[in-house]
């Protein structure tokens, strides 16, 4: 289930300014902020005491005391490392940084997934006649892995080449038999959110992964795997990693897999046919 860091980092890019002074603090030092007094926390974040409270409103949570709470279950290791911080030291200590950065952002992208709607999206992805995979920008090379990895173990999958407009079109083509696979870090893409219109007059399935629960893809799609963040790139309030969306995409390989054997002999029989092209 997802902790209160995971729930920061999803909801960064859309609090007010007063709202992401006052969780770049937690983020960068949760273990600390829980031995904080609120006026502790104003103060670090130059914001004011009343700021403090109507954040953990806007969180959801009672109160001051209710944070406090919710980071104390949170595992130290939560924090988030900026390329300007990594930059600052040397190459090995970076390394290191950005290794311990990953694996927290895995953890928490396998952790934070819900068994039950596991099940679904496996069920959904095996039975489907055709599983289309869209992406835009910078993610569409996590929908290019999806569709390889996809058709090795049999499952007929296609994507667009990156085009949103051939996307939609193929889409047009599709129906209730078949599925709909978004990929957006954001969840908040304007092309695929018009190539999700489509997909449902047409009666398919949607599936999602985004960085949010309540991005606009997400909260229109019928089934929703939350990836998580934790590398500030650049500014604060822009989170981007390939490596989380590539990790479900992974992780939803190997389990179909571990769903039929069968599936190794398709591998097997795709890498012979392609043997030649190695040297």
């Amino acid at each position: 289930m997802a902790g209160i860091i995971d729930d920061l980092y999803s909801k960064l890019p859309t609090l007010s300014a007063s709202d992401q002074k006052i969780a770049q603090v937690i983020l960068n030092e949760p273990a600390a902020v829980v031995n904080y007094s609120i006026s502790q926390l104003a103060k670090k974040a130059q914001v004011s005491d009343a700021s403090v409270t109507r954040f953990c409103h806007n969180l959801g949570l009672i109160g001051f005391h209710d944070l406090k709470i919710k980071l104390a279950q949170t595992s130290n290791e939560e924090k988030s490392v900026s390329l300007q911080e990594i930059g600052q030291d040397n190459l090995s200590s970076a390394l290191k940084k950005i290794a311990a950065n990953k694996i927290s952002e895995v953890k928490a992208t396998l952790e934070n997934v819900s068994n039950e709607e596991l099940k679904q999206v496996l069920k959904l992805l095996k039975n489907s006649r055709v599983v289309q995979v869209s992406a835009e920008g910078d993610t569409y090379p996590v929908a290019s892995d999806a569709v390889f990895k996809f058709n090795q173990i049999g499952i007929f999958a296609m994507d667009s080449g990156g085009s949103v407009e051939t996307a939609i079109a193929q889409t047009m083509n599709l129906g209730k038999q078949d599925c709909l696979l978004l990929i957006s870090n954001s969840g908040e893409a304007a092309g695929l959110l018009k190539q999700i219109k489509q997909a449902k007059k047409k009666g398919m399935k949607i599936i999602s992964i985004t960085n949010r629960d309540d991005s606009p893809i997400a909260l229109k799609s019928d089934f929703h795997l939350r990836t998580a963040v934790r590398q500030s790139v650049l500014q604060s309030q822009y989170y981007f990693s390939r490596v989380a969306a590539f990790t479900m995409i992974e992780a939803l390989f190997l389990l179909l897999i571990a769903q039929d054997n069968k599936t190794i002999d398709n591998i097997k029989e795709h890498e012979r046919i392609i043997s030649n092209q190695k040297i």
